[in-house]
This record gives structure tokens, sequence and C-alpha cells, in this order.
């Protein structure tokens, strides 16, 4: 399956992208319903907090005071980490239940709005941002939410900034116009990436690549590559000596054709055949030597090559000693 995170600041208009992508035919895993769900009325998450922060967390019909519990949980450091040492694996467990339930050939949507502060982007196969001026998310907030208009600075201010999420963003989605301009949006990543990303992923086989002529150099190259590697270093682990941004793209100012080049050198005692099915897994599987993709890359003595299955972002993975 193919594992889509979705976030962006308050106010940006994620839940719009979540519903049109659940309406054809993601499945949502939505963070903050299911951390509501494990503190819910008789839950045993609910149980624990009520023992660790006292039974005044209680409102009158049983459920959770949530100000009564902030007003305990983030009075100290140490009770903060409480509450997260409580919250934080019943959120993660039924995460994980939700996923394993997910159809095979499933494109699952993780709807994460801390994602990016919790350094959760390397573990997804693509990363979408909900982008909007922070005036405009205030405005927002303010008239639709009816939030006021000091708490939704404050609330903004306590999250990630504008170019921490950008940074992450292997998708950038611009919301600033009216309701409604970025519908059509969705619906052509939908169609033009998610759809093809899941079938190549499953399928193993990387992502067909158009001739691409040489292009002047984008600075975007690094922060692509930046990416890359993080997904590389989760899946390779100690394995990896050494995951490095090669090649033209990584030379700046230079022209080049729009393919990062990467290098995976494996630790001592490692092959590269021993990271064939893991990096398979994160949607880089091996090219075969008929591909017109392993006629670009000249390899050396025991190096393969690996590409993206990824439509919007071509990869020349090189794995070796």
């Amino acid at each position: 399956m193919l594992r889509i995170g979705l976030t962006g600041g308050m106010g940006a208009g994620k839940s719009t992208v979540a519903r049109i992508l659940t309406e054809r035919g993601a499945v949502l895993v939505d963070s903050d319903v299911i951390a509501r769900e494990v503190v819910a009325p008789g839950s045993a998450g609910l149980a624990a907090l009520a023992a660790a922060f006292g039974d005044d967390i209680l409102a009158a019909d049983g459920s959770l005071d949530r100000p009564a519990l902030a007003a305990k949980a983030f009075a100290s450091d140490e009770a903060r980490a409480t509450l997260n040492g409580i919250t934080h694996p019943l959120v993660g467990k039924r995460t994980a239940e939700l996923i394993a339930a997910a159809p095979a050939d499933g494109i699952v949507v993780q709807d994460i709005p801390l994602l990016v502060e919790n350094g959760l982007a390397p573990f997804m196969n693509l990363v979408v941002i909900v982008d909007a001026a922070e005036e405009t998310r205030l405005r927002r907030l303010v008239e639709f939410r009816g939030i006021d208009e000091a708490d939704a600075r404050a609330r903004i201010a306590a999250q990630a900034t504008d170019a921490q999420r950008r940074a992450a963003a292997d998708v950038l989605l611009d919301n600033n116009g009216a309701s409604g301009l970025i519908d059509a949006e969705v619906h052509r990543l939908w169609d033009e990436r998610l759809i093809p990303f899941e079938r190549n992923l499953r399928t193993r086989t990387p992502a067909a690549r158009p001739e691409l002529p040489v292009a002047e150099a984008n600075p975007e190259w690094f922060a692509q590559a930046r990416r890359v590697i993080a997904r590389l270093a989760v899946a390779c682990g100690a394995d990896a000596a050494s995951i490095d941004h090669i090649g033209p793209t990584a030379v700046p100012g230079k022209p080049a054709a729009d393919v990062l080049d990467i290098r995976i050198t494996v630790a001592a005692g490692v092959t590269a055949e021993a990271l064939r099915d893991r990096l398979a897994d994160i949607g880089f599987p091996p090219v075969a030597a008929d591909d017109p993709i392993a006629a670009e890359v000249r390899l050396g003595a025991g190096e393969r090559l690996h590409a993206n299955t990824d439509p919007g972002r071509a990869v020349n993975l090189i794995v070796g000693d």
C-alpha cells in the first residue's frame, strides 16, 4: 500500500484535501480522531489518565474534561511526559491497526497535524502539505471556527513554521484561494501521481520516465534529495555506511536532467543484495538490465541500480560497497 502523510498549518484546509482524497477512494487515518477515540468514556486510556492525574479531569458525564487535563498535564515537563507516555502508545497502536486493515492496493492518507513537528515525514512514501499564508489561516480560524484571534495566533506560533513544512513537502498544495479552487489540483494529484505511484510500488516497477532534457539548475533538488535520503536512512538503518546525493543535480548551479542520483555505500560486511527487498518495499525496486533507465547509469563492479516508483520524482539509486 501507499502511505501518504498529509498535514498543514491550522486553517490551511487540510480537512478539505482529506475529504476529497477519501471520496476518490483513499483510506483515511485521522490522528485527531484516533486521539479522541483512545480516551473515550470507558476506554483504558481514559482510566489511565484518571489514575495519573486524578478523577477531577473527568466531566460530570464521565468523559474527558480536556481543559482540566491540559491545566495539569502542561504544568511541567514531567506531567507532559506522563501524558505522552499514556496516549502516544495507544495512538500508535490504533494507527497501526487501521493501516494493517487497509487493502494491499490501498492508498492510506494519514492526516497528522504534527507530522513535521514529530519528525514523521521519512516514514511516509509521500508527504503532502496544504499551504496557506498565515494571515489567511488566521482569518479562517476567526471567521469560520470562531476562535479568538489571540488564541489562534498562539496556536499557529506553537506549530512548525511555513518554511519547515515546505522543506518536508513532496507535494505543496496552494490553498490561498477561494473555497473550491484547490479541488482540481487534488484530483490531478490523485489521478496523475498517487494512482500510478501505488501501482508501481505494489508491483515493484520503476516509474515510467520520459526523456528528460538538460534544464537549468533547480535549487529544490537539494531539498528533494534530503527527503529521499531521510527515507532511505530509515529503511537501511545501520546497514548503510553513507547515503549521498551525487551526480549533476548535486552540483550547485549546474544544468542537468531532472533526475536525482543517490548513492548508498553499504556498511562493512553488508552486500548490496541484502538491501534489495527493503529498498523495494519503500518504493525503490531494482532496475532490470533491459529497462531504459539502466542505460542512463554507468555502474561499477558490485554496484546495483534501483529507481523510484514515484512518477513525480525520478531517482537513480546506486547501491554498492
